[in-house]
């Protein structure tokens, strides 16, 4: 395995969520109980309109050994994949940013930036939103699209919120999106989306000093019937900031003996929740189609297997950053149909095909 930065990525991010699609995915790996020791459970969501108008709640089916969704911080999901790789002799080589790929007729060769170079059976492009794998397999290839909103978030100490632990809140409030959840130990941790019609320009925000932040972060959320401006006002301003992007899959995933997967190939932005599972789940069904099929039918199989699956989250969550960024009148509108659209949408059962999503690792994968 080989690693663009120089160095592990310990400390690097923020939170996320993992849902139940992803560990189970986890699981046919024998790997689902430490991440999910990494995090903690967060069995339940629930959503509210800014003027305090709960809308309904989502409660997914836990995997048969009680495991829930978690959340986590990325540097623990992070540490602790990697510290099952390396027990199972997976070694890592950090340090090796691709520049490109040449294929042989029976290999396919990675070039680095260093000017070094590594022969491989295939070459699987991990390589992030912005791969240079995609790039060499497609270079035609959808780019990453601003979504409509940045943001940040933090840890509340010290804070008394009326909330269960473990129920994660989302408020579609006025003026930005707020989302909360209270670990068992009192800690508040939260995440703000922000609106906004133009792409900021990354170093934007950092370009304003944490102490303004803090109060605009505030104000944001003053109208609000929600605890946010009381859960920021209790965070110390230390923000790292993100703008969030979507971007749907290219036409093709492979090319020769190389393939794409995760955020290399599609990238369902944090709203969807599913960003990091739709990766696990991407590597899980790849690993089926290897075993059982060679190597071009086995990437045609799994493009095949993943395709739809990843159309339609990308679909709903292209609905959920509209929802999220309405200002104005878009805003009342969003707000005047969000109850009924809840009443439609926001039961279990409709929301079964991507939660209640199931990998069987042990059956067979053929080319058809």
């Amino acid at each position: 395995m080989f690693e663009a930065h120089h160095d592990t990525a310990h400390g690097v991010g923020a939170t996320m969520g993992l849902s139940t699609n992803g560990l189970a995915a986890l699981q046919a790996l024998d790997a689902h109980l430490p991440v999910r020791h990494a995090g903690f459970p967060v069995p339940r969501g629930v959503l509210w309109l800014g003027n305090g108008r709960r809308l309904g709640e989502d409660v997914r089916e836990p995997l048969p050994d009680g495991t829930t969704a978690i959340q986590l911080l990325r540097s623990d999901l992070y540490g602790t994949l990697r510290e099952l790789a390396a027990e199972r002799g997976i070694r890592t080589v950090h340090g090796k940013r691709l520049a490109r790929i040449t294929h042989g007729r029976d290999h396919v060769m990675a070039h680095f930036a260093d000017g070094s170079r590594e022969a491989g059976d295939v070459l699987i492009g991990a390589d992030g939103m912005h791969s240079v794998t995609r790039a060499e397999i497609d270079p035609k290839a959808p780019r990453p699209r601003y979504s409509g909103i940045f943001g940040t978030g933090g840890f509340a100490r010290d804070i008394e919120v009326d909330a269960e632990p473990g129920d994660f809140h989302m408020v579609f409030g006025k003026k930005a999106f707020f989302g909360y959840t209270v670990r068992d130990d009192g800690c508040v941790w939260w995440f703000v989306n922000i609106p906004a019609s133009k792409e900021p320009d990354p170093a934007a925000p950092a370009a304003v000093s944490d102490s303004e932040w803090h109060a605009r972060l505030q104000a944001l959320h003053a109208r609000d019937a929600s605890p946010a401006s009381r859960i920021i006002g209790a965070t110390p301003p230390a923000y790292q900031w993100f703008v969030s992007h979507q971007m749907a899959a290219p036409r093709v995933w492979s090319r020769g003996r190389a393939v794409l997967i995760g955020d290399a190939c599609h990238v369902t932005s944090p709203s969807s929740g599913q960003g990091a599972s739709m990766a696990i789940e991407d590597a899980v069904e790849l690993a089926r189609c290897l075993r059982d099929l060679p190597v071009e039918q086995a990437f045609a199989a799994y493009q095949r297997l993943r395709e739809p699956r990843l159309r339609r989250i990308h679909a709903g969550a292209k609905q959920i950053n509209w929802s999220k960024s309405a200002t104005g009148f878009g805003r009342m509108i969003r707000d005047a149909m969000f109850p009924a659209m809840m009443r439609r949408f926001n039961r279990p059962e409709v929301l079964a095909w991507l939660h209640e999503h199931r990998i069987d690792f042990e059956r067979p994968v053929t080319a058809d």
